[in-house]
């Protein structure tokens, strides 16, 4: 049974053991006035956590709402920037290990920032269905702590909240039902069963922040059953690897985790892919050398055939805590590849080449090794799908590298068999004159030809077919002045506060 299938089998019982209607006392929640409820405290359970960034993985003091004492006691300041980290469901009732390292990530980033853990353990601990209703009590709760800050004169634009699971969706019930909205709301893979086809204000938005960004990194399966939403639900909403299943997640990598470390790493099977959001934000957090790029692309389809590597008009963006805000008028859906360890960044490259053939030949699904070589380094053999090569047209695919090799300066390409039966009818051949390269990271865009003759010959079960940069115009100075200045000016330099 796949992971997936584990999980949802565990959402599945928790949906069968609680599908009551909603009470009266959580449909309140939206039909009634935010402000009616700044001055009473009286009914919160949630609660505040401030960490402290020598302890981070201690709960010290917390936050008593309507007490200005609980303020200093707790060394909370108010002239500092917050975060206010929100976890997911529980199975166990207990905090997870990646809440303190987010946390201690975030100091490191901003060492004079307030860290809030909002604990919301035992609404979060019951049945799938149950915790779900209850992010709606508990999104009331953080808004009465943010009404609260907000009249004691601290401003919202510095309050971040990132909520984790059904922590996003508590993120997204708290900002619409807030007086005023805060800064910047991150949804770490908002969770999807009971949320994909809900109303907004029962779900994240773009409408609850002035600024909503989303990692979706475990969409696999169909709508309203997947882990994480699959919907578009922020202002930039972006799918490390197509969303749908994270790099090192496999059945394989997990069982050998747990032959290591051991059975305590059996719920890895199930959230490996969906918890992969919180390690991307925290990879944003320490690696600032490595910062991933997402593109904007209409389709995962399209992204994976390399045609979506521009960086015009705020087409690329990072991805995590230094993304530059952009606020558009529809969700803007946005992909990248990734490496299955921190740092997690990759370099993408499109390969665009016209192919030739002496005769009618026409082959989907092709399994091809390509290997860069560059002045910095070298990555060989990277495995990638051709989804299909006919005679006489143009094909483009994606080439992502875990190795900065700097200015490509060779490539090599070797055409796999795809079944033992390959060729047993006669040879597969391309010729091929040319390969047009262009560069995700550094947006040039390079020329390369065969090093033997006018053309190069790629056979299927074959030898490599090399290609060396030509002497032709090998970059567009335009493309080049443009990305430079977005690198070393106004795009990269901006801060996220």
């Amino acid at each position: 049974m796949g992971k997936e299938n584990l999980w949802l089998l565990v959402i599945g019982f928790s949906l069968i053991k609680s599908c009551e209607p909603l009470n009266t006392t959580t449909e309140s929640v939206f039909s009634s006035n935010s402000t009616l409820y700044t001055e009473d405290y009286s009914n919160i359970e949630t609660r505040f956590s401030v960490r402290d960034s020598e302890d981070p993985e201690e709960d010290l003091c917390y936050l008593t709402l309507g007490n200005r004492d609980s303020i200093s006691e707790c060394g909370f300041n108010l002239s500092s920037q917050t975060f206010v980290v929100i976890h997911g469901w529980s199975v166990a009732g207990l905090f997870e290990s990646w809440l303190h390292k987010l946390v201690t990530a975030l100091f490191e980033r901003e060492p004079t920032a307030n860290v809030i853990v909002v604990d919301w353990l035992d609404r979060a601990s019951q049945h799938y269905p149950t915790s779900a209703e209850n992010t709606k009590l508990v999104g009331k709760d953080v808004a009465k702590f943010a009404n609260w800050l907000e009249s004691l004169e601290y401003p919202l634009d510095k309050l971040h909240l990132l909520g984790y699971s059904l922590g996003a969706h508590v993120a997204g019930v708290a900002g619409n039902l807030m007086n005023h909205k805060v800064n910047r709301i991150t949804g770490l893979d908002p969770a999807g069963p009971r949320f994909e086809n809900a109303e907004d204000v029962r779900r994240l938005s773009p409408d609850d922040a002035n600024f909503v960004d989303v990692l979706h990194t475990n969409t696999r399966g169909s709508p309203d059953l997947s882990i994480g939403i699959q919907r578009p639900v922020g202002h930039i909403d972006i799918y490390p690897n197509g969303g749908t299943f994270q790099p090192g997640c496999s059945l394989q990598n997990t069982m050998k985790m747990i032959a290591s470390f051991g059975i305590n790493n059996m719920d890895q099977i199930v959230k490996c892919s969906h918890e992969r959001s919180i390690h991307l934000f925290i990879d944003s957090l320490v690696n600032q050398q490595h910062q991933s790029l997402a593109y904007r692309c209409s389709s995962k389809e399209a992204f994976y055939k390399g045609l979506c590597l521009s960086c015009r008009k705020n087409r690329c963006n990072k991805l995590g805590y230094g993304v530059k805000k952009i606020r558009n008028t529809r969700s803007a859906k946005m992909y990248l590849k990734t490496r299955e360890l921190m740092p997690y960044k990759v370099f993408h490259y499109q390969v665009k080449v016209h192919v030739f053939s002496q005769k009618n030949l026409s082959v989907v699904e092709q399994p091809m090794l390509v290997s860069l070589y560059g002045t910095h380094g070298e990555r060989e053999e990277i495995s990638i799908t051709v989804p299909s090569m006919s005679s006489n047209t143009t094909i483009s695919f994606l080439v992502a590298s875990d190795v900065d090799i700097g200015e490509l300066l060779m490539i090599k390409l070797k055409w796999e068999r795809d079944s033992y039966l390959s060729g047993f009818f006669g040879k597969n051949e391309f010729m091929i004159r040319r390969l047009r390269i262009k560069s995700g990271e550094t947006q040039s865009k390079l020329i390369f030809t065969s090093k033997d003759g006018e053309f190069a010959y790629l056979t299927q079960g074959g030898g490599e077919t090399l290609f060396v940069k030509s002497k032709e115009d090998q970059e567009s100075r335009r493309e080049s002045r443009l990305h430079r200045l977005k690198l070393h000016g106004s795009f990269f330099n901006q801060t996220t506060e």
